[in-house]
């Protein structure tokens, strides 16, 4: 059954790959006919990146890692069961705080980017913590 929640996943699982499209695109300068045969060939002598495109390309892997930990997450309540609002109620925390994390990391703003990161970690947590509600009663 589709959840609000499982919803939410997907909805993460989407941006990613914007972000890791868009990190690709940026990193191999596609909108240039040089760029597009790098985009389309296969990438071994890649230029090294700088500036937003370098912080693009560490927002998408960033972004990549915490999907797994968000997925695992989810994907557990489901499974389980859980029902728990605070289940969606994380999921949406960290889907807004990874949405907001993004252009913050992107333009390389530091305590912010840090401190979105945070909150984005406190809708995980709020995840755990219904799980673990269910499974230790």
């Amino acid at each position: 059954m589709m959840t609000k929640t499982l919803m939410i996943l997907a909805e993460t699982a989407f941006v990613t790959w914007v972000l890791i499209l868009a990190a690709s695109l940026m990193r191999a300068r596609a909108w240039t006919p040089a760029g597009m045969m790098v985009a389309f060939g296969n990438r071994e002598h890649m230029a090294e990146c700088t500036g937003l495109v370098a912080r693009t390309d560490r927002a998408g892997r960033n972004m990549l890692e915490n999907l797994v930990l968000f997925t695992a997450l989810v994907l557990v309540a489901s499974v389980a069961g859980v029902n728990d609002p605070q289940v969606e109620l994380g999921a949406r925390i960290f889907f807004w705080a990874r949405i907001v994390y993004i252009p913050i990391y992107m333009l390389g703003i530091p305590v912010v980017r840090t401190l979105t990161y945070v909150v984005s970690m406190v809708g995980l947590g709020l995840i755990f913590v219904a799980i673990a509600r269910v499974a230790y009663a």
